[in-house]
């Protein structure tokens, strides 16, 4: 009964992807929803985000074995994020006619920033969908017994064709109706678990000392990584195509700004569930809990629960999986498109450029199954793909919209550099040290550096237009 709910399910959201092509007659369609988007559709659409098995599975059992400093960078730094981009971006960002960052980035310094821009961004996605297919494939092999890896491929194959089909769209349209579904599934086996712990005052009362504590020990290595766990997210995933495209999806500006401040809150509060579930879990199931924390919760319900409970959580799995899985492949097929294979062609027709879209979809869900079967651990895929946005495309995008005399030459170092920086502390730096830090910070040097140091190869002409000039603020 449960196998066929999860294959009704699925068949559902393929007809949703079906009935949102309707809607798809460009690209700003299939990219930004045609800049049509309600609050509350915007709203569902930016809380869906991260919303997915780095939350449900991964989170919830980093939560189970260090309590609240654990989690800082999801659901804290993922919610610091959204309100973040509402004070901040959202209008000046909106304002701009462009489809991508990468838009921005050619606007401000010029095409040979924008194509680099788009070569440091689009690598940095095929960890976090990975992550969700990765995800998928374990659902499918606790539902039905398949081998994982065959469950990642079914899981590409059913995400792959509802995001070819509807664009963003389908996304918003299926993210409104799953964050219904993952709400009220969690709320559910929340209920019901600490119940069985016999009630939240009891449990958390037992709970080992400083295991709901939210700041760290004053010792230098504890800060540094509460610094880093805050930023990761927080500040590394602002210049990123999925934001982006959520964000200029709405219908207004003052939509843009107030769903961003809803998407955040909703995070926060929402993504505490699957925490807590998975903490009452070990308390009620520790035999369960001593086997894969990633599967903490999907045991459980499939061991302990009733079929309507069942039903609700997997349900609200799977909702959260494809939702976060869908915008994460279309933000770098967008990039791809619109940015490297775009420039490419000369005057291409709607018709063309949404063949370009659809086709730049396929090539990064190939790209990011042959990287979920290679890899089966949720939090470390997840790990590095905020962080490559953090130290080489978030100083440039801060200083291409509030820092009028910053130059292409800077925006090329500071995305250099950081990265460099990054990958020289992630391999060969000390483990005291979470490399994230120094490399932003070498990053705003190199922007700043840019000012005084040039390089004309990269000074070229920036492509200004009414549209999309920067507002330089709020």
């Amino acid at each position: 009964m449960l196998g066929l709910f999860v294959i009704l399910y699925i068949f559902v959201t393929i007809l949703i992807g079906a009935f949102a092509s309707r809607y798809v007659n460009s690209s700003q369609d299939y990219v930004l929803a045609g800049r049509r988007l309600p609050l509350v559709l915007a709203s569902s659409a930016l809380f869906a985000t991260w919303f997915g098995s780095e939350t449900l599975m991964g989170a919830s059992s980093k939560f189970v074995d260090g309590g609240i400093l654990a989690v800082i960078e999801d659901p804290f730094g993922a919610a610091l994020c959204l309100f973040l981009v509402g004070i901040f971006f959202a209008k000046p960002l909106y304002r701009m006619n462009i489809l991508t960052f990468g838009d921005l980035y050619k606007n401000r310094f010029g095409r040979k920033v924008e194509f680099l821009s788009a070569l440091f961004m689009i690598p940095s996605y095929f960890g976090w969908i990975a992550a969700q297919l990765v995800a998928m494939g374990i659902v499918i092999h606790s539902l039905f017994g398949f081998d994982i890896y065959v469950g990642i491929l079914l899981a590409s194959v059913v995400v792959l064709i509802y995001t070819y089909i509807g664009g963003m769209w389908a996304i918003s349209i299926t993210d409104f109706l799953q964050t219904i579904l993952i709400i009220v599934g969690l709320l559910v086996l929340v209920w019901d678990l600490q119940d069985k712990a016999g009630g939240f005052e009891t449990v958390i009362a037992t709970a080992k000392p400083g295991f709901f504590s939210f700041f760290p020990p004053l010792e230098t290595e504890a800060v540094l990584a509460y610094i880093a766990a805050w930023m990761t997210i927080g500040l590394g995933s602002i210049p990123q195509q999925d934001i982006f495209q959520r964000v200029m999806s709405s219908k207004s500006e003052k939509v843009a700004v107030y769903s961003s401040f809803l998407g955040g809150g909703m995070y926060l509060t929402v993504a505490f569930l699957p925490l807590l579930a998975g903490y009452f879990a070990r308390r009620v199931y520790p035999e369960i809990a001593a086997g894969d924390n990633q599967m903490i919760l999907p045991h459980v319900v499939l061991v302990h629960s009733t079929l309507f409970i069942q039903i609700l959580f997997f349900g609200a799995l799977l909702s959260a999986i494809l939702s976060t899985a869908s915008g994460a492949i279309l933000a770098p097929a967008s990039v791809l498109g619109e940015n490297l294979i775009r420039p490419t062609l000369k005057n291409p027709s709607e018709k063309l450029l949404l063949r370009v879209m659809r086709s730049s979809v396929l090539i990064v869900t190939i790209v990011s199954t042959g990287m979920a079967l290679s890899e089966t651990n949720i939090y470390q895929l997840v790990a590095d793909s905020s962080s490559i946005s953090l130290v080489s495309l978030f100083v440039p995008l801060v200083a291409a919209i509030f820092w009028k005399e910053a130059n292409a030459t800077g925006a090329v170092y500071a995305m250099f550099s950081g990265m460099i920086v990054w990958l020289g502390l992630k391999f060969f730096g000390p483990e005291w040290l979470p490399p994230t830090i120094p490399a932003l910070g070498v990053s705003f040097l190199g922007q700043y550096l840019g000012r005084y140091i040039k390089i004309s190869l990269f000074e070229s002409e920036p492509e200004l237009s009414g549209d999309s000039v920067p507002s330089g603020g709020l």
